[in-house]
């Protein structure tokens, strides 16, 4: 249980290195004229990702949930393949990525690097996002925890995000 725990401080300590990096993404977008998109939903999309941090390790240490190795390294390796996918989402929109959607007119979207040069596949981040949600939990059985983000996360995603997040790239192509 404590390697878990661990595991799910450096977790938490790597969002908090992406926010500071967002924040100075952030900054220089809106000195070049970055224009924010969905500020209404944004509160609640950190409370989620905190809140799923938070219950990774309050289901595994409540409910005192098991670690089966059959279960648990597979999960590992997922969530660490994961983390490498979000680094190679960050570096790939370089400046332009952020937690926040902020387009800067005349910028152009990022569509010949990284996994955004597939076109079938146009929000990457949150395919790995959604991924890591069911793995990073079940490293340690706690599948209601996966559960949970998992629906509470599509919802978020689906109805208020990637919406947000298409219409804001509509108007930066235009």
């Amino acid at each position: 249980m404590i390697a878990y725990l661990v595991l799910v401080l450096l977790t938490s300590v790597e969002r908090i290195i992406e926010l500071v990096v967002s924040k100075r993404n952030a900054a220089a977008a809106f000195e070049r004229g970055g224009i924010e998109y969905g500020q209404r939903h944004f509160p609640w999309m950190v409370a989620l990702h905190t809140g799923f941090l938070v219950a990774c390790i309050a289901e595994v240490f409540l409910l005192d949930r098991p670690f089966i190795p059959a279960l648990g390294w597979p999960m590992l390796v997922i969530a660490l393949l994961c983390q490498a996918g979000r680094y190679w989402c960050i570096l790939s929109l370089g400046q332009q990525w952020n937690t926040r959607v902020i387009v800067v007119p005349g910028a152009g979207a990022v569509r010949a690097t990284g996994p955004y040069r597939w076109t079938w596949l146009r929000h990457p981040n949150y395919v790995i996002v959604a991924v890591e949600g069911l793995a990073l939990p079940l490293i340690h059985t706690a599948w209601l925890t996966a559960l949970v983000f998992t629906v509470l996360n599509a919802i978020l995603l689906l109805r208020f995000r990637i919406p947000t997040e298409n219409e804001a790239l509509r108007k930066l192509d235009a």
